[in-house]
C-alpha cells in the first residue's frame, strides 16, 4: 500500500487502514496485558475468522487469503496454546472444525472490551453524528468489498 505522491491526500483504502491498524494494535496490547501474551498477530488474524460453531481450515485459509498449510501451522500453534480445539464436523464425518476453546473465549472477552474502548474514543473524537455517518458509509462499502459479510 503506497501513497501516490501526485495525490494531495491518501486514498480511501489507506484511510481505512490507519484506524484498523490502530484498533488491532490496541486490542492486541490489551489481550497481551491480560496474560494472553503468547498469541501473535498472524495467529489472531486467523483466530478472529473462526465462526461461533467452528470453521474448517480451508474456509479460514480462503477468508484470510493465505495457504491452507499456513493456516494449519497457525492453528496448530493456537491449539497447543489452548486457544482453539479441533472437533468433528457434524455435517461431514471426514472433516474437522476449528472451534474456539475456553482460553480463547477468555481472550475474546478481553478483546471485545478493548474494541469497545477504542470505538468509544473514536466516537468522542468524531462526534456521534459523524461516527454514525462513517459507520453507515463503511457498512455500505462492505457490500461490495467483503464477500464473507
Amino acid at each position: 500500500m503506497s501513497e501516490d505522491p501526485r495525490r494531495s491526500e491518501p486514498n480511501l483504502g489507506l484511510l481505512c487502514f490507519f484506524p484498523h491498524r490502530q484498533m488491532e494494535a490496541r486490542v492486541m496490547g490489551a489481550v497481551a496485558a491480560a496474560g494472553f501474551d503468547d498469541i501473535t498477530l498472524a495467529q489472531s488474524r486467523v483466530f478472529q475468522r473462526i465462526g461461533p460453531d467452528g470453521t474448517r481450515i480451508s474456509d479460514l485459509a480462503e477468508q484470510a487469503r493465505i495457504s491452507k498449510q499456513t493456516v494449519t501451522f497457525l492453528v496448530d500453534q493456537l491449539e497447543r496454546a489452548g486457544y482453539v480445539e479441533r472437533v468433528p464436523d457434524p455435517t461431514d464425518a471426514r472433516a474437522r472444525l476449528v472451534r474456539i476453546a475456553a482460553r480463547g473465549r477468555a481472550a475474546v472477552e478481553v478483546a471485545v472490551v478493548a474494541e469497545a474502548e477504542v470505538e468509544a474514543e473514536w466516537v468522542r473524537h468524531l462526534g456521534r453524528r459523524d461516527a454514525a455517518c462513517l459507520r453507515r458509509a463503511l457498512t455500505r462499502l462492505r457490500e461490495i468489498t467483503d464477500p464473507y459479510r
